[in-house]
This record gives C-alpha cells, structure tokens and sequence, in this order.
C-alpha cells in the first residue's frame, strides 16, 4: 500500500496559515488522462523498470521500492517549493512557502489516487540515454512515468507547480517539451507563474515569495555553459578535461590542461593564498585552484569570487599546468586570462 506520513504540526500550521493567506487560487487538475499527452511523453520517456511508489516526500522527491530496498527518487528537470520543515532555516532562492506545501499535499493526493483499492502503485523509471545516476545526496536522479504514460515532470511543470529546472543543464531527452510546457503554464498563470500565489490576504503580513525572475535567467545561463561544454567534449578537438574525471587527471599530471568546473563553497585562505575547490572532484583528492598571494591582486581583475555566487555564472574554463599536491591535484593560477566563464552572464530582467 501507499503510505504517507503527515508532515508534525502541519495542521496546526494550516490553520494559522489559512488566515493569512488566501484560499489556494484554480489549479489545472493533471489527474484528467489527456491520451494525446501520455502518447508524447511515452515516446520521449520510455520505461526502464517498473517500482513501487512507497512515500511522497514532497513535490520533486519520492521514495520507492527496487530490488528490495527502498531508494529516494530526485526528479529531473523539475524543482517544485520548499514544503514547510519546523526549525529548519531556509534560503532566499529557495524559501519554505504555503503553495510549497500545497503542492507537498496535492502530490500526496494525486499519487493516492491512482492507487488501485488494496494494491500498491507501481510507476515507471525513465534514466536518460539508459544511465542511473546519482545526485551528491545519494539520491537516485530519474523520470518518473505515471501508469497512462505520461510524465510525472512534465504535469508538475504543465499545471505550474514547477518551474522547468535547468540549472545542471537542459534535458536530454525532451528540452523542447518542457519549454512549451512552462511557456503554456506560464500564459495561463497557473500556480507558480500566478501573481496571487504566496500573496497574503492579510495587509502587512511578509510575503515569501520565490524569486523566478532572478532564477529562470541564472539556470539558463548554466544550462549554456554546460552545454558548450558538451558540444566541445564531443568535438574532441582541444576538449577540456572535466572535474570528476580522476582517470583523466591522473594521465595529464605534469602537464598544461584547461579545466571545466565549478566551485565547492567559499575559498580557503592558507599563508596568504586562496584556495578553491573544485566541486565534483574525488572524495579523498579534491581538485583545486590555487591562487598565490603574489597573484591575488592580479587576478581580482577576474572576479573569481563571482564564480561562487548565485545569480552568476558558476562555471569556468582554467588553464595552466596540472600537478599534485597531496592526495589531490591542484592548478595555480597568477594571471587573469588563465580562467574565464564557461557561459554567459545571467541578465534578469528589469
């Protein structure tokens, strides 16, 4: 059977919450078979395994049962609300809101009924181009196919409980569907994408409120970036090496390489030098760019601390020479032109 577990206190909140906040605004119901949409999605995601669905978590994430043992499911291409979490702080770009725990319910709803009466829910696993692969949380990153054949991203998206989530890059087995999809709900202002949603009825009460029209501009600009870097990757010609690549690595200690990545948090000052790390690298030998004390003010020309900052472009080419330090690799850099950004600069709307 489905099971479900109530999120503490969640009642209460509701109550409190339904004062301050309007009554939730018309949804598209997804529920509806449309056999024209199931046909789409069903070609663009075909079924690899079949799973029992164990626990709705929130909007984008499930538990479900394979092989025995329970796995967490993080959906593609989508990233639905922050569902209220009681003591738990929250970020500006993504903050814990009412219609994220409306959409933590309905989720919750919807998959119950599909369940047949007595019978567990079984749903589809789509891995793109057939590859699982992990999130760093561990989690199992996947399509999911409802029984009809249409996508469970692509209703989310479709009835504007989720933006079209690009930020590590477009998908790769149906982009075009999920722009259609966000442009429609968008048109239509269905949730997200409607003005009165996270609006407080009550004057004076903060309105949370997620802010899209910052986010839409910066994933699309990673999703840019990592899209250059794949068309050079598979040019072959002068291509990159890539952060998580330790076999790759390895062969070219010693060696002039440019380098495709990202930065893991905040850099690390050590006797006057600035650490970064690059995130991806191998646990145990992190790959970092190091930035000698003697170069800093040269260097600050390149704004490498803005490679770290939401809202701006987080990826970066560098180039210099590859070489060990420690049980990890490391690459100085002393000159601005040694690294550059991979894509463009996100420009948010005025």
């Amino acid at each position: 059977m489905l099971a479900f577990t109530p999120h503490p206190c969640l009642s209460a909140f509701l109550a409190l919450a339904a004062l301050a906040f309007p009554a939730p605004h018309a949804q598209e119901a997804p529920s509806a078979v449309r056999p024209s949409a199931a046909k789409a999605d069903a070609a663009q995601f075909p079924v690899h395994e079949w799973v029992e669905l164990v626990k709705v978590v929130d909007g984008d994430t499930l538990q479900v049962r394979r092989a025995g043992a329970i796995a967490k499911l993080r959906l593609l291409c989508v990233d639905t609300e922050e569902r209220f979490h009681p003591g738990q702080s929250s970020s500006g770009s993504k903050p814990q809101t009412v219609f994220g725990e409306e959409t933590a319910l309905w989720a919750e709803a919807f998959f119950a009924g599909l369940a047949h009466e007595g019978e567990a829910l079984r749903v589809g696993l789509c891995f793109p181009h057939d590859r699982e692969q992990l999130d760093a949380y561990g989690r199992l990153l996947a399509h999911v196919v409802l029984p009809d054949g249409r996508d469970y991203e692509l209703e989310l998206v479709r009835s504007g409980r989720s933006p079209y989530f690009n930020k590590y890059g477009d998908s790769e087995v149906a982009h075009g569907a999920f722009v259609e999809a966000q442009a429609q709900a968008q048109r239509r202002k269905l949730g997200i994408w409607n003005p009165a949603t996270n609006e407080p009825a009550t004057p004076g009460v903060p309105a949370v409120k997620r802010p899209y029209a910052r986010l839409l501009p910066w994933w699309n600009a990673r999703a840019a970036a990592l899209a250059d870097f794949a068309r050079r990757r598979a040019a072959g010609t002068d291509a990159p090496l890539e952060f998580a690549d330790l076999d790759a690595l390895e062969k070219h200690v010693g060696s002039e390489v440019e380098l495709f990545g990202e930065f893991s948090g905040k850099p690390r000052e050590w006797h006057g030098a600035l650490e970064y790390e690059v995130f991806g690298s191998q646990r145990g030998q992190p790959l970092r760019l190091v930035v000698p004390e003697s170069a800093r003010e040269a260097l600050s020309a390149a704004r490498i601390g803005d490679f770290g900052r939401e809202y701006h472009q987080n990826y970066f080419y560098a180039r210099g020479k590859l070489e060990r330090a420690g049980r990890g690799f490391e690459v100085r850099l002393e000159r601005p032109d040694q690294i550059r950004r991979a894509g463009p600069e996100p420009v948010a709307p005025r």
